[in-house]
């Protein structure tokens, strides 16, 4: 398939946290189906090397770096979405909690989970969707937690936060639905990134928890989240609106 014929071509994706495992899995599959898109992070350094990684895959990359839970970063950054044409597609993929027993977190942790998860989805959320009002056109997906369903251990804060994200969700896809703007969130359970890793060797007792739930026995590939965010950019599910959609192993189920 030619860059002309892809799914996504003439598209511009904003994907946030994009230096991250998932964003980056998550970038390339936009790319891949010919999107166009501006990778969104903190570290100007982390985006420069992941624009340089992509160079060559023959569509437009942009990077702007910046903290999300900032209104005016957030408006920097959709300013250059309107440079470009308007965004079509955002992908809230920032996050990052602190994961730990409820009373073992500070107010500075609690406020970091909840900065870093919800507010940068608000923040993106609101300054996104009067581009995409203008284009009557819209995907948004939300990177959401399974944990938010199940109660997993160690998790009530970055769930709150979470928890957040799918409400969100629901809500504004019932609202902008006549614009033919979609809002979704993929929920995934483990995935296996350096951060897992990272975890499972300083925490095993408590990771062996979060895997035990998973009837799989093992986290999810960062390709297996980004499948499914794609899917919900392209055409073929513009009648998905307003669901969170789970990526588990079968760690909760209907």
């Amino acid at each position: 398939m030619s860059l002309n014929e892809a799914a996504l071509a003439d598209r511009l994706a904003v994907v946030t946290g994009a230096t991250s495992d998932i964003g980056r899995a998550i970038c390339y599959g936009l790319l891949e189906q010919g999107a166009n898109v501006i990778l969104a992070d903190l570290d100007e350094d982390k985006l420069n090397a992941l624009r340089d990684e992509f160079f060559g895959i023959g569509v437009k990359v942009h990077i702007q770096a910046g903290d999300l839970s900032s209104q005016a970063d957030v408006e920097t950054l959709m300013a250059l979405a309107a440079e470009l044409g308007g965004v079509d597609i955002l992908v809230n993929n920032a996050g990052g909690g602190v994961i730990k027993p409820f009373l073992e977190h500070t107010p500075e942790t609690l406020e970091a989970t909840v900065n870093r998860n919800l507010w940068t989805a608000l923040w993106c959320c609101w300054s996104a969707i009067p581009q995409m009002k203008k284009k009557q056109f819209g995907r948004i997906i939300n990177i959401g937690a399974d944990s938010v369903r199940n109660g997993l251990a160690s998790h009530a804060a970055y769930n709150a936060a979470k928890g957040g994200v799918h409400g969100l969700t629901t809500g504004l896809a019932r609202e902008f639905a006549p614009d033919n703007i979609t809002v979704n969130t993929v929920a995934p359970c483990a995935v296996q990134t350096a951060i897992l890793d990272e975890f499972l060797e300083k925490n095993p007792e408590t990771a062996a928890k979060f895997l035990s739930v998973i009837p799989m026995g093992r986290a999810a590939k960062t390709s297996e989240v980004a499948s499914m965010v794609s899917y919900l950019a392209g055409d073929d599910a513009a009648f998905v609106t307003g669901q969170v959609i789970s990526v588990n192993g079968g760690s909760t189920m209907l």
